[in-house]
């Protein structure tokens, strides 16, 4: 298992941290994945590709900053 953190600076609110926790747990790869509105940042646990990680979080409105 692997965990990277993914910035992601339009995340404002609580609303934003359950869009990609709902979008990230449809991933059978993540094993979790915790999003911290204070510092707009997520954590993700589990064996899926940077690329799935990030479609998913853009599936659900939010853009990942590069490099992370």
């Amino acid at each position: 298992m692997t965990t990277r953190v993914f910035h992601v600076p339009d995340i404002s609110c609580d609303h934003c941290k359950r869009a990609i926790e709902e979008a990230l747990g449809e991933l059978p790869e993540v094993d979790s994945a915790v999003v911290s509105v204070d510092r707009r940042d997520v954590e993700v646990d589990g064996t899926a590709s940077d690329d799935a990680v990030t479609a998913a979080i853009e599936q659900a409105g939010y853009e990942v900053a590069p490099g992370g």
